[in-house]
């Protein structure tokens, strides 16, 4: 269990004095804390403060982390340090039970993880056809019987500990015929026979999140898939994440996004000091489910916005169906007009992964700036290169080229890149500035820079290049470095920061 640091700046610190659990960490404010950079896990607000206080409290408070009481008058600066931090109101007699029972809700780390096809095992039952797709799906068509039987089961077990919860999210489709049920058991730490019966969870109860509490003793939880009737079943993957008890995914305050096809999107806003710009992060590659680029983000003082997705294995790039798709346009705009901005108001950014969502969804919103990092692009590329020149170096292009490019063949190849340059070239960018980081010698997509340079004929548009020596993956400090550089040249010149 993470120690939880709960900061209260407060008069009466001592009426807070309470036998909290080991892992909670209260600590008054005081003026050495001026000038700190630390986060606290949770900051209690229980008096009036000065500029100066409020100075040090938006850098070491979360967003979604404040919590004001009913012990003070609010003027103009608390005021405005709960807005910074979306603070939540609670009155002073409920402190202490609210740090008891939801403190631990608001551990510092964050993690989730996918368990992919490879780590499903068929029940020795099934008598019908099995097929695996790569990293992105198993498929099973036959008759599963007239009453439920185990189907499949992931074949490593997930930890969960002591004052722990567990948020499941099964990603599947089926044919009408096939009823389905999540089965989990948990087993107790030490034990090879203490087995305890947690549920079966139905199709209903499958359309929202499976929260798994653990209050007591640590173990395992072994999940497995039921099945009855007959058709075809993709089994996609199962997700599990250190869940928060419905205080945010992944990060307190984070939010997710779900498509009729039972595909995520995950976003993170943090309003920063409400003023222009809004600055888009797309999530690179990554196994470990979360956000990317939090602290990096936050350092910038504008609002910002973290965006990730974790459909194959690392990513999906961020194309998807016209839903998908659809959904994420929307998204970005919520925000925008959230904080009452224009396009010309937005930047969009990512590294690696993270340039395909900034310049494929920069195609509908026409941002002031695009801020990229060894950018992608023609994702047929991508997958090409896996059989020479990268083997066996990146087997979710693979993946990519099956499932959007639709085959494995050269045409699809062609398919998969123009799904991204057609976009780019009916796209008018006379009010969008590029800026972009890229790799000389980049082994997943070496054309990506200089075919920007020809396929962009908008009157007006900037393009600002520097290129390093190396492959994708041999210098990604010095691309951050100059990432991180451009950004803060763009807020301070064009935005006045």
């Amino acid at each position: 269990m993470d120690n939880i640091k709960v900061l209260f700046v407060s008069d009466n610190f001592h009426s807070y004095d309470a036998d909290y659990p080991e892992w909670i960490e209260a600590v008054q404010w005081t003026d050495d804390l001026i000038g700190s950079k630390d986060y606290f896990d949770i900051v209690i607000l229980d008096r009036n403060i000065n500029e100066v206080e409020e100075n040090t409290l938006i850098r070491i408070t979360k967003a979604y982390c404040l919590l004001y009481t009913d012990g003070f008058s609010k003027n103009a600066i608390e005021t405005d340090l709960i807005n910074r931090k979306l603070g939540e109101f609670i009155s002073q007699k409920g402190v202490v039970d609210y740090i008891k029972t939801r403190g631990k809700d608001y551990f510092g780390h964050v993690y989730g993880e996918k368990s992919n096809p490879k780590d499903v095992s068929v029940a020795q039952s099934f008598k019908g056809t099995v097929k695996w797709f790569g990293q992105y799906r198993v498929s099973l068509e036959g008759n599963y019987g007239d009453d439920f039987s185990q189907t499949v089961y992931w074949r490593y077990n997930t930890p969960i500990e002591e004052n722990q919860a567990l948020d499941f999210w099964l990603e599947y489709k089926k044919d009408p015929g096939i009823e389905i049920k999540l089965d989990i058991k948990k087993i107790v730490t030490g034990s090879l026979s203490d087995i305890y019966e947690i549920g079966e969870f139905d199709e209903e109860q499958l359309k929202s999140e499976i929260c798994i509490e653990n209050d007591d003793i640590p173990g395992s939880l072994f999940v497995s898939l039921k099945a009855k009737g007959a058709g075809k079943l993709d089994v996609i993957a199962l997700h599990a994440r250190h869940s928060r008890r419905g205080l945010g995914t992944f990060m307190v305050g984070g939010e997710r996004y779900v498509t009729s096809e039972r595909e995520e999107i995950f976003t993170y806003f943090d309003p920063g000091d409400y003023k222009p710009p809004l600055a888009v992060y797309f999530s690179g590659y990554k196994t470990r489910e979360g956000f990317e680029g939090y602290n990096m983000m936050r350092k910038m003082g504008c609002p910002f916005l973290l965006i990730a997705e974790q459909r194959l294995e690392g990513g999906g790039f961020y194309y998807g169906s016209d839903e998908f798709e659809s959904l994420m346009v929307k998204i970005i705009n919520k925000y925008l007009n959230k904080l009452s901005f224009y396009p010309e108001q937005l930047i969009l950014s990512g590294i690696s992964m993270g340039t395909i969502g900034s310049m494929y969804y920069g195609c509908d919103l026409m941002p002031h700036a695009m801020i990229l990092g060894k950018p992608l692009a023609s994702l047929g590329d991508i997958a090409a290169n896996e059989r020479l020149k990268r083997p066996n170096g990146f087997p979710t292009s693979l993946d990519m080229l099956q499932r959007y490019g639709h085959g494995m063949d050269d045409a699809s190849i062609e398919r998969l890149n123009d799904r991204f340059w057609r976009k780019i070239r009916k796209t008018n960018f006379g009010r969008t500035k590029f800026v972009v980081s890229y790799m000389y010698e980049d082994d997943y997509d070496s054309t990506a820079y200089g075919k920007l340079l020809e396929e962009l004929n908008s009157a007006g548009v900037q393009v600002y290049g520097k290129g390093l020596h190396g492959r994708h993956n041999d210098n990604t400090a010095g691309i951050a470095a100059w990432f991180k550089g451009q950004y803060l040249k763009i807020l301070h010149e064009d935005f006045d920061r």
